[in-house]
């Protein structure tokens, strides 16, 4: 079709113009959506008007979304007399966007459609002026509402047969590695998008170096991290990113100004650290906080949040274990929101203090946490351990891979130095089956326990 002397998307570029081709291709809900309004030659580039057109055909024969997979078939198959030029640009598009992530998703639908929806609405205002010499009101009023109606939200929820190829294809977790090469094999490669994973230690025996580790790896990848200090001063926390990358010890770094600078500078990732006092900020502030960040178009790959409990409730409640169970269910919303791993820790009660391995049993206040997270793990370290720099992880709870493992570390909190050593045979006289019969156990008395305290409420 051609776009001679018609509106197009040509002043919005051509990025913008290739995003909205793939993410017609890839949500089918948005794809619904904007096909009532959507004219393909709106695009001035002639490949993605192929694209578009093979899409909307491929819904209407089958009436099941297209995958990457079946888009790209039909380009390989049924265009052999095509501009061989034109087959090709539509085969590099197909190749780049498959399993690349558009940013500004949200930016994109919401202009698209803003501009494909004036333009249906200015086509039924020329058509109602020919309508209003013959004072058809009537038919004027059909006309204009049609119009708005068209490209309104259809989202009514997963389609089980219009989304069946979704079902069967591949998917990725982008998973942003733990740095323990251990942890990463039974977690499928570490904590993926929109996923909550929280430590847990007692006072005083590193949770915040735990935080700044996994951080220090992430920016090791060339991810951007985004680290909020509840507690400590951000230039502490700066300090001890500079110690966990150079290997340098803390007390070291200002005589070492020089070398920490040049071992820095070449991080591939970017880091942001923001401090807010103690219980003055919410998740809302964290959101508010972000969204700036990504304003100036940056991106965020990882959240961290040093620590949870002493964020601000949004909600208030008469008790604080559950103001400290919503803050937990908003965090989870934020790494959904934002699509990104999330990482927080928690501090145990008193009784983690001096266990060997602390399980989910010790968490401070609100056991509730841990249903919401998809990863959680304890370190634990008796006063033996700290004199030795050892220490030990419990593999709590994971979505992705076995749980009640337990893992020895080595742990230089001078250098901010943490590695995984190995496997530990469970010890307490528990085999690794009883003590994952354990946690079923507790986790069954804590869902009954809410049940009758619901039905006392009700």
């Amino acid at each position: 079709m051609s776009t001679e002397n018609k509106i197009t998307f040509k002043n919005f570029g051509i990025s913008f113009q290739q995003k909205l081709v793939q993410i017609i291709l890839e949500e089918r809900v948005f794809a619904d959506q904007i096909e009532e309004v959507l004219d393909e030659g709106y695009f001035d580039v002639q490949y993605l008007r192929f694209v578009v057109r093979e899409i909307f055909k491929y819904k209407e024969k089958y009436e099941l979304h297209p995958t990457h997979d079946a888009i790209s078939t039909i380009f390989r198959t049924n265009f052999d007399d095509e501009n061989e030029v034109l087959i090709k640009q539509i085969q590099t598009f197909l190749v780049r966007i498959h399993k690349s992530h558009v940013e500004d998703a949200d930016f994109v639908k919401e202009t698209a459609l803003d501009f494909a929806k004036r333009q249906k609405l200015k086509e039924a205002m020329i058509k109602s002026i020919s309508l209003l010499q013959k004072s058809s009101f009537d038919e004027i009023s059909e006309v204009i509402n049609e119009a708005l109606k068209l490209g309104t939200d259809t989202n009514f929820g997963y389609d089980w047969i219009k989304d069946f190829e979704e079902r069967f294809e591949i998917k990725t977790r982008a998973a942003i590695s733990t740095g323990w090469p251990d942890i990463d094999e039974i977690c499928d490669g570490g904590l993926g998008q929109g996923e909550l994973g929280i430590g847990i230690a007692p006072s005083g025996t590193g949770k915040s170096m735990l935080l700044v580790h996994l951080g220090a790896r992430a920016l090791m990848a060339g991810k951007n991290v985004v680290h909020y200090t509840l507690e400590l001063s951000d230039t502490v926390i700066g300090s001890r990113y500079d110690s966990c990358i150079t290997g340098i010890p803390i007390n070291d770094l200002r005589d070492n100004k020089d070398d920490v600078y040049q071992n820095i500078r070449n991080v591939p990732g970017s880091l942001i650290i923001k401090e807010y006092p103690t219980k003055k900020a919410s998740t809302k502030t964290i959101k508010n906080h972000l969204e700036r960040i990504i304003k100036k178009g940056e991106s965020v790959d990882m959240i961290i949040v040093d620590y949870a409990d002493l964020l601000s409730p949004i909600s208030r409640y008469k008790e604080k274990r559950r103001e400290l169970e919503s803050i937990y269910e908003e965090l989870r919303g934020l790494a959904q929101h934002f699509a990104c791993p999330l990482w927080s820790v928690s501090q145990t009660n008193r009784s983690g203090l001096n266990q060997e391995i602390i399980t989910m049993n010790s968490i401070s206040e609100a056991f509730a946490k841990c249903f919401v997270a998809d990863f959680i793990f304890s370190l634990s370290r008796t006063m033996t351990d700290k004199a030795k720099n050892k220490g030990r992880f419990f593999i709590a709870k994971n979505r992705f891979g076995p749980d009640g493992l337990v893992y020895s570390v080595s742990m230089d909190t001078a250098s901010v130095a943490i590695s995984v050593l190995g496997q530990e045979e469970i010890n307490e006289g528990m085999s690794q089956r009883q003590r994952k019969d354990h946690l079923r156990e507790k986790y069954k008395e804590f869902v009954q326990s809410k049940f009758k305290e619901n039905n006392a409420t009700n």
